[in-house]
């Protein structure tokens, strides 16, 4: 699988992209993410896996804890992916944008 499809399938789920809106707030124990989540803490540990396989996050053992925090840059990957379409977007829109303004004329 390629880097792109990596990290679309790990942001592909909700929780993976709560987990990823927390630690963009910081670095956390595993513990301290897992809190609001109603499911136990080997489910959340498999969803860190995903992401740390996606490489959107590290992880630093000290002693006991596992802290992980945010490793935003493979997100750039799907950014430039989306700036593709943005062209088709701008155009739509602008098509958009002349019909109503036509519209507007007539009345």
């Amino acid at each position: 699988m390629d880097d792109l499809s990596t990290v679309l399938d790990a942001i592909a789920h909700p929780s993976r992209r709560e987990i990823l809106a927390r630690l963009a707030e910081g670095p956390a124990r595993v513990t301290e993410i897992a809190a609001p989540f109603n499911m136990s803490l080997n489910a959340v540990s498999k969803h860190l896996k995903v992401l740390e396989g996606a490489k959107l996050i590290q992880r630093e053992k000290q002693g006991r804890d596992h802290f992980i925090e945010l490793s935003g840059a493979p997100l750039g990957l799907v950014t430039t992916w989306l700036q593709g379409y943005e062209r088709f977007w701008n155009l739509h829109l602008d098509s958009l944008e002349d019909h109503f303004k036509k519209k507007r004329r007539k009345s």
